[in-house]
């Protein structure tokens, strides 16, 4: 590990947040971000949602979505997916 931190851009920590949160991240790409969170209210925010957001899909289960709500689901993703 270098004695100084590389700054990571927004955009890198986006592309790098799943590995963040999933705990499998180097640890100088840990400390880079944690670097970044330190300095960015934008990307603490959005670390923040990324957390909420797992651990309200970690309390939903298939059971719990009306068949319609899981078509529109899926039609978004599809709507999203295709541009």
């Amino acid at each position: 590990m270098t004695n100084e931190i590389e700054q990571l851009s927004c955009q890198e920590l986006v592309e790098l947040v799943t590995s963040y949160l999933e705990g499998s991240l180097s640890e100088d790409g840990r400390l880079e971000l944690e670097h970044h969170l330190a300095t960015c209210d934008g990307c603490r925010q959005y670390i923040q949602q990324m957390r909420a957001t797992i651990a309200v899909t970690g309390e939903t289960r298939t059971l719990d979505l009306t068949p319609e709500a899981e078509d529109a689901l899926i039609a978004a993703f599809r709507a999203w997916k295709s541009g």
